[in-house]
C-alpha cells in the first residue's frame, strides 16, 4: 500500500460511522488468567498506552483474567514516552522483552517496519468483521498487518440533567452550535449566582489538549495543523477564551471529569468517554451524552483506534498470538465496552444489556459520527517522541490566551512558529481532518 494511499485512508474514510457499526454475530466461550506487572518466565509481557489509571487498569487486567485461558499475562500501561523508549531501547539492543505492543494507531506508526508481519494472524481472525478501513490502518503504510485492531473510542459531553433548565429557546441538545454551547454555559453561569457549571479537564493529565486538535479547531478551521495560526484559528481561540470564562475555574485541575460531575462541582462536561462513564452509570436516569457542538466548518470529532503489535524477535510469540486471538473475540471485546468503555472493533451483538451509561454513550457517539456535518479529526500521526511537545503548545495556547489573557494572534504566532519548526523537522504526511499533502505544515 503506498504512503498516499496510507495517507488519504487516514484522513477520510477511517471508519465513518464505524464505533457503532456492531452486527449480530455468535458469541464464542472464553477462559482466564492471572496477570502480573512484573510478568515471569512463559508469561506475555503486554505493554500499553492506554488503561493506565488505576481504576482502568484492574478492570481491564479482570479483563484479562476472564479471557486469557492459561496464558500468564504481565499487563504494563505506561504513558507515550516511555512506551516509545522502552520499545526503540529493546529493538536496538537486539533483547526484546515485550510480547504486545499496545496502543493507538498513532502510538504504533514509528515502529510499523519492527513489528511481525501478521498476515497469518489476521487471515485467522478473518471472519472477527473488522472494517476494511480498519484493516488497511493496520497496516501502518506498509503492504502487511502490523497490528490487530484493539479498540475504539471517542469524546463526547455529558448532562445533567438539572443543566436543561437553562439550554437556550431552540437549542437542540443534541444538536448544539459552538454559539449554543457558549450562550447555555452563560445562561448557567448567571442562574448561579456567578458560579459556573460547566467544565473540562484541564487539569495536568486532563486530556484537554484532544478538545483543542479534534473538536475545537476542526470545528471553526477545517484542519489541526494547517490552519493552526490562521484567521479562522485566531476566532476559535477567541471563542475558547470566553467559554473559560464560562467554566468552573477548578477544571485548570480537573484530570478526569467523572469525579466533578459526580459530586455535583459540574454538570456539563466534555471529555473521553471512559472518563466519564463513572459519572453516569449509578444513575442513568438523571442524565444525557450528546454529541459535541458543531462550528463554522462543521462538527469536529476525534477517533481514537487502539491496536496489538508484536515486536520483532518477541519472546512467547506463539502465546501472543493466541492472546491477540482471544482479546479479539467478541464477548472479550463487549466485556471491554462494559467495563472501560471502549468500543468493540469486530462484529458483536452487543445486546440490550448494556449498563445505562454504556448504553447513554453509544447513543451519543453513534449521532456524533452520523451527523451530516460530521468532520473525522485522528490524534496526531508519526510524531514519535516529539507527541508529547506538540501536545504541548496547544496546552501552551491555552495556558496563555485562557488563563493568562495574552493576545490570541500573537500567541498563535508564538506557539504556531514552534509547530512548525517541529513538522518541518519531522517530514511527516498530514492527517485527518488537515489537506491532503506529503509533508505536514503549518500555513
Amino acid at each position: 500500500m503506498s504512503d498516499l494511499a496510507h495517507r488519504d485512508l487516514s484522513r477520510r474514510t477511517m471508519l465513518k460511522g464505524g464505533l457503532m457499526a456492531l452486527a449480530t454475530g455468535p458469541l464464542l466461550a472464553a477462559c482466564g488468567v492471572n496477570t502480573s506487572g512484573s510478568g515471569g518466565e512463559g508469561s506475555v509481557n503486554f505493554l500499553s498506552t492506554q488503561f493506565s489509571p488505576v481504576e482502568e487498569r484492574q478492570k481491564y487486567e479482570a479483563t484479562l483474567k476472564k479471557f486469557a485461558g492459561d496464558i500468564q499475562v504481565a499487563y504494563n500501561p505506561v504513558d507515550t514516552g516511555v512506551f516509545n523508549t522502552t520499545l526503540k531501547s529493546q529493538l536496538a539492543a537486539g533483547k526484546v522483552e515485550i510480547g504486545i505492543a499496545a496502543g493507538l494507531h498513532s502510538d504504533l506508526i514509528p515502529f510499523a517496519s519492527q513489528f511481525e508481519d501478521l498476515s497469518s494472524l489476521t487471515r485467522d481472525l478473518s471472519s472477527a468483521g473488522y472494517s476494511d478501513d480498519l484493516l488497511e490502518l493496520a497496516k501502518l503504510g506498509t503492504d502487511s498487518p502490523r497490528y490487530i485492531p484493539w479498540i475504539q473510542a471517542t469524546y463526547v459531553v455529558a448532562v445533567n440533567k438539572k443543566a436543561l433548565e437553562w439550554l437556550p429557546s431552540g437549542a437542540d441538545v443534541n444538536n448544539l452550535t459552538y454559539e449554543n454551547f457558549l450562550a447555555w454555559a452563560q445562561a448557567a453561569k448567571a442562574a448561579n449566582g456567578g458560579r459556573p457549571v460547566f467544565g473540562i479537564p484541564a487539569g495536568p493529565k486532563g486530556l484537554h489538549h484532544r478538545f483543542y486538535q479534534g473538536f475545537l479547531l476542526p470545528s471553526f478551521t477545517g484542519g489541526q495543523i494547517t490552519t493552526f495560526r490562521n484567521a479562522d484559528a485566531v476566532t476559535a481561540w477567541t471563542y475558547m477564551r470566553d467559554l473559560w470564562a464560562t467554566m468552573n475555574p477548578a477544571s485548570a485541575n480537573y484530570d478526569f471529569m467523572q469525579e466533578p460531575l459526580g459530586n455535583g462541582e459540574v454538570l456539563v462536561a466534555w471529555d473521553h468517554v471512559a472518563r466519564l462513564i463513572n459519572a453516569v452509570q449509578d444513575k442513568p436516569d438523571d442524565w444525557l451524552m450528546v454529541p459535541a457542538p458543531s462550528g463554522p466548518k462543521g462538527k469536529g470529532y476525534l477517533l481514537v483506534v487502539g491496536g496489538m503489535a508484536v515486536p520483532q524477535g518477541s519472546p512467547e510469540k506463539d502465546k501472543a498470538f493466541e492472546l491477540i486471538k482471544a482479546l479479539s473475540k467478541p464477548e472479550a471485546q463487549i466485556e471491554t465496552l462494559k467495563s472501560n468503555a471502549f468500543f468493540p472493533v469486530v462484529k458483536a451483538d452487543i445486546g440490550s444489556d448494556l449498563p445505562g451509561g454504556i448504553a447513554l454513550e453509544a447513543k451519543a457517539v453513534k449521532a456524533q459520527q452520523e451527523a451530516p456535518d460530521a468532520i473525522l479529526a485522528l490524534p496526531p500521526v508519526g510524531l514519535g517522541d516529539k507527541d508529547p511537545q506538540v501536545s504541548q503548545l496547544f496546552k501552551n495556547c491555552f495556558q496563555e490566551i485562557c488563563l493568562n489573557n495574552a493576545d490570541v494572534k500573537a500567541t498563535l504566532d508564538r506557539q504556531g512558529a514552534e509547530l512548525a519548526s517541529i513538522m518541518d523537522t519531522l517530514n511527516v504526511p498530514c492527517w485527518a481532518p488537515d489537506p491532503d499533502a506529503d509533508q505536514c505544515r503549518v500555513a
